[in-house]
């Protein structure tokens, strides 16, 4: 990995050795990454990712890591993230432009403050631009699908291309991004024009709907549970009595059963004990194979 570190250096990348990655996920899990990268530019990540190929260095970019459990071994290798990418532009009248490491948060106040509407629903999501492409995040009856008119990715042959419309084959927390392994660099928006005012008071309405539903005082990573077909996960989480059910540090939420929350200093390994003996109850008692939203990543 020494030629790692030179190659990093010679091209004035930061980088951290032994980085906790409890620090960069929303569930403040993970042991430590071998190397913690932060690229400035679309043109350095895609050199990271070609070195680390040719030198079969695995690695691995996330964005803000709010849909990771991390191993508590760590994760071998290098990991790439996008944080440092986060130009956003106007592109026109109502197209936005934002790299992959935009928060939602961000994109949402550069969309209010140009009066531009359609991304409301995002407002509150911790997530970056490229993991909501990946996921096609949504909430409230909204989806990056709605919204997202061209991504600009890195393929696996290390070509930068664009993929626009219903190429992204945007679905319900799927994409092409993340069924071909693609790593988005940066997604345009088409919006509609209207009243800041009128922007600010959905954005407000939503956020404080998340606030009074969702356990946002604890460390978690959203929705543990992809929607069954024909059931919610929380419904059946709540109706089998799971409800504050405990592993270790981890727990199911009282105030949102789709929740499993960081409650006190929980391993990677109480997450996920919790999420067996919640799919192996829900299975037993109701037929319904529940399929996490969550991303795992590290060492086993």
């Amino acid at each position: 990995m020494t030629a790692l570190c030179d190659f990093l250096k010679l091209n004035e990348i930061e980088y951290f050795k032994d980085e906790p990655m409890s620090r960069h996920t929303s569930f403040r899990i993970g042991g430590p990454a071998d190397y913690f990268i932060l690229p400035d530019s679309k043109e350095k990540l895609a050199g990271i990712i070609e070195f680390c190929k040719n030198e079969n260095i695995s690695f691995t970019v996330i964005g803000k890591g709010s849909n990771l459990l991390v191993s508590d071994k760590g994760i071998e290798g290098a990991v790439l993230c996008t944080s440092n990418l986060n130009s956003i532009i106007l592109k026109d009248n109502n197209r936005i432009v934002a790299e992959a490491g935009v928060s939602l948060a961000s994109l949402c106040s550069f969309a209010k403050e140009n009066g531009l509407t359609g991304l409301e629903f995002a407002y509150g999501i911790p997530g970056s631009v490229g993991g909501a492409m990946v996921m096609n995040a949504g909430a409230y009856s909204g989806e990056m699908k709605d919204v997202a008119v061209k991504t600009t990715v890195l393929d696996n042959k290390g070509n930068m291309l664009d993929i626009v419309g219903k190429d992204m084959r945007l679905s319900y927390r799927n994409s092409i991004f993340k069924a071909q392994n693609l790593t988005v660099l940066s997604s345009e928006f088409l919006l509609k024009p209207d009243k800041k005012e009128e922007i600010c008071a959905r954005m407000d309405d939503f956020l404080s709907r998340r606030k009074s539903k969702q356990p946002l005082e604890y460390p978690s990573a959203g929705s543990v549970f992809k929607r069954p077909e024909g059931y919610f996960a929380g419904a059946l989480i709540e109706e089998n009595n799971l409800k504050g059910v405990s592993v270790g540090g981890a727990q199911v939420s009282e105030k949102h059963a789709g929740f499993i929350i960081n409650k006190n200093a929980a391993t990677c390994s109480d997450v996920k004990t919790l999420i067996v003996k919640i799919q192996d109850k829900i299975l037993k008692n109701n037929g319904v194979k529940l399929e996490t939203e969550l991303i795992f990543k590290g060492r086993e």
